[in-house]
């Protein structure tokens, strides 16, 4: 992108896109639940440091912009699943290309403070 781009070249949604998705752990959450993960103990446990109230506040911003949906199902206990609405199948695309370019350049290059590789262990 060139320095020299009109102010009329921003885009809020894009704005707006980026934000969501660069909040603390909302791509690691989502990437989660790609995989499968739809409880919220089965997400957390996925996640290494992220904290309870973390993973509730983002669940919550994530239901808001209707990429998932929560269930509460009537059992005893009662259980709460989190699922992908459509919009948040569609974000799947964006994170595999995010998750190349990680593997190539943040992995090459070392992320700042710690380094672990998908195996959770350091490399």
């Amino acid at each position: 992108m060139s320095r020299d781009r009109d102010k009329d070249d921003f885009c809020p949604y894009f704005h707006h896109a980026v934000e969501l998705i660069g909040r603390r752990w909302t791509g690691v959450v989502l990437r989660t639940m790609l995989a499968g993960a739809s409880r919220f103990g089965d997400i957390a446990a996925a996640v290494p440091g992220l904290s309870d109230k973390m993973l509730a506040e983002r669940l919550k911003e994530l239901e808001a912009e209707g990429m998932i949906t929560r269930t509460v199902v009537p059992e005893t206990p009662v259980r709460v699943e989190y699922h992908l609405t459509d919009k948040g199948q569609s974000i799947e695309g964006c994170l595999q290309a995010l998750d190349h370019w990680a593997d190539k350049w943040v992995r090459a290059e070392g992320a700042p403070g710690h380094r672990a590789g998908r195996s959770g262990k350091k490399e």
